[in-house]
């Protein structure tokens, strides 16, 4: 498959747009306008290496989206990376794309110099587990939130 994965650029914006809509929608969720202008700002910004975003290209445009964050962590020396968020067009799953974004996220964070990475998902995403299983490692924690 003619898929590139790339670093977002400003001109992505209306594509952007529509993969993380998607990705919102699937978790029935929504953000502000105001949101949406400074996530991709933020992620498009060059003075803001910590907050990052991939797309993967295919001939007919964006069909995936990764944003990953580096941020310090208590425990270790180097940063840490959460891959906050990853989608693939349903179209478009089945082909590799989220491993190939996941691994590019890997890459991204090696180079950083962080070794890594972390990400959650929702229990019954069993689609996105069975990937998560190949590429990663279940670990027993539970997450909690202010609420």
């Amino acid at each position: 498959m003619d898929v590139t994965i790339r670093a977002l650029q400003q001109d992505d914006e209306p594509q952007w747009r529509r993969l993380w809509t998607a990705y919102l929608d699937f978790y029935e969720t929504t953000v502000s306008e105001a949101v949406y202008s400074a996530t991709f700002q933020r992620n498009c910004d060059p003075d803001r290496p910590d907050q990052n975003a991939l797309l993967a290209v295919g001939p007919q445009g964006p069909v995936g989206l990764a944003h990953y964050i580096f941020h310090p962590h208590n425990w270790r020396l180097e940063k840490t990376c959460y891959l906050q968020d990853l989608y693939v067009d349903p179209d478009m799953r089945g082909a590799g794309l989220g491993r190939r974004l996941i691994e590019a996220v890997y890459a991204a964070a090696d180079t950083a110099g962080c070794p890594s990475v972390y990400w959650l998902t929702q229990e019954f995403n069993h689609n996105a587990r069975q990937l998560y299983d190949r590429v990663g490692r279940l670990t027993p924690f539970i997450k909690y939130d202010r609420g």
